[in-house]
């Protein structure tokens, strides 16, 4: 076993570009947020990804989101599962279904197992394996959409984000974020400094080092630890509601940072007011409502909050 280049990096994404699925190109007031987290889940700390997924779709930034069923290594807990206690079930929708939620809601996510079964086949072969392989760390950089978005990729280990901007280079991917996130995750962790890449095409340098301090914005903390589903989803229905509590840190943390890059803040500080605001009125509440109507009515099944 051995880490993948940059180079074939590059080439496993040319063929998911061509062989896999995207969601078409939809208008809209800033380029979409396509989030690259592992697709083996979270086991230890409570995901906060559609959480901040709500706070930007609540204010007119579109979000797709990528990933598939329990798989190995960690076999923990997919994004599915809790879109599915939070009321919206995507694995029971086509990618033709997906791309109507998506145009309606601006938020979409693409299940490997129905969106994509060529890459959904060669799961078993980490069960076989046992470690992470190379198609493990492609989903990291993945983009399954045709429209201009910032691809934000999660990472553990330095050499994971190095190998990301050669692979990125080759391909001619101008906007990108890399996140040093929780469980490589895109979410910003809130008990240690945050490390976030960005990439600035029209900058100089075109590379940036991002250096966050949770401590400095008044957001230090431990990490919300991962409850069971039900539980984490109730916790997360609190944070809709505005009440305070460490995962509404969380989420105003993660949603103002993402409010800030997606351009929709002009600096980091208002995105804290707006992520806050966008709980305390409501909205955010009010787009999970919308988006769990819609995914009801496109594929015709009803779905429970």
């Amino acid at each position: 076993m051995k880490r993948p280049t940059g180079e074939e990096l590059a080439g496993m994404l040319d063929v998911y570009d061509q062989l896999g699925p995207k969601l078409t190109a939809i208008q809209a007031n800033y380029p979409a947020v396509v989030m690259g987290i592992p697709y083996d889940g979270r086991s230890r700390t409570a995901p906060l990804s559609p959480l901040t997924a709500l706070i930007l779709t609540a204010v007119g930034c579109p979000v797709v989101m990528h990933g598939g069923r329990r798989m190995p290594t960690k076999e923990g807990v997919p994004l599915v599962e809790i879109w599915q206690e939070l009321g919206v079930d995507w694995t029971v929708l086509s990618l033709d279904q997906v791309q109507q939620v998506f145009a309606q809601t601006l938020l979409g996510l693409v299940y490997l197992p129905t969106h994509f079964p060529l890459a959904e086949a060669l799961v078993p072969y980490r069960e076989q394996i046992g470690k992470r392989p190379p198609f493990a760390t492609v989903e990291l950089f993945w983009c399954p959409y045709a429209g201009e978005a910032l691809l934000v990729s999660g990472f553990v280990h330095p050499p994971t984000e190095e190998m990301a901007r050669a692979a990125f280079a080759l391909r001619g991917t101008q906007r990108f974020m890399t996140v040093k996130g929780l469980e490589g995750s895109c979410d910003l962790p809130r008990d240690r400094t945050c490390i976030v890449g960005l990439s600035q095409p029209d900058a100089e340098p075109n590379f940036e080092r991002l250096l966050l301090h949770p401590r400095d914005y008044g957001f230090a903390g431990l990490e919300v630890p991962l409850l069971p589903t039900p539980e984490l989803v109730a916790a997360m229905q609190t944070v809709l509601q505005g009440q305070p509590g460490d995962l509404t840190d969380a989420a105003i943390w993660n949603g103002g940072f993402y409010l800030w890059q997606c351009g929709y803040c002009a600096d980091l500080e208002s995105g804290f007011g707006a992520a806050k605001a966008i709980l305390s009125s409501g909205k955010a509440a009010e787009k999970l409502a919308e988006i769990v109507d819609t995914v009801r009515n496109a594929s015709r099944e009803p779905v429970e909050l």
